[in-house]
């Protein structure tokens, strides 16, 4: 196996690992609908750091780093949205 196979087998698998990682915390976000643990700020942080971090992306050909960089940032603002939706207007209510 060539060394370019190999950084992408890496890549590809370390990229499905990282993104499994992620998804309990989707599916538990969204059947309970309860993001009170999580900060609102530290969203923020990650949504505009995942839109600084597309520029050099965009320098790398289509790979693993796309894949798993495109799920973070899907993850990203999905987690925000639900947190203003959800958390907001629970905080809101009397």
């Amino acid at each position: 196996m060539g060394g370019e196979t190999l950084q992408i087998a890496a890549g590809s698998i370390s990229s499905l690992f990282f993104i499994t990682a992620n998804i309990p915390m989707l599916v538990k976000a969204y059947k309970t609908r309860s993001l009170g643990s999580y900060s609102f700020s530290n969203m923020v942080l990650c949504n505009v750091g995942n839109l600084l971090y597309w520029v050099y992306i965009v320098t790398f050909p289509l790979g693993p780093i796309w894949a798993l960089h495109s799920f973070y940032t899907v993850t990203s603002v999905l987690m925000l949205i639900w947190y203003l939706r959800y958390e907001r207007s629970r905080k809101s209510l009397p």
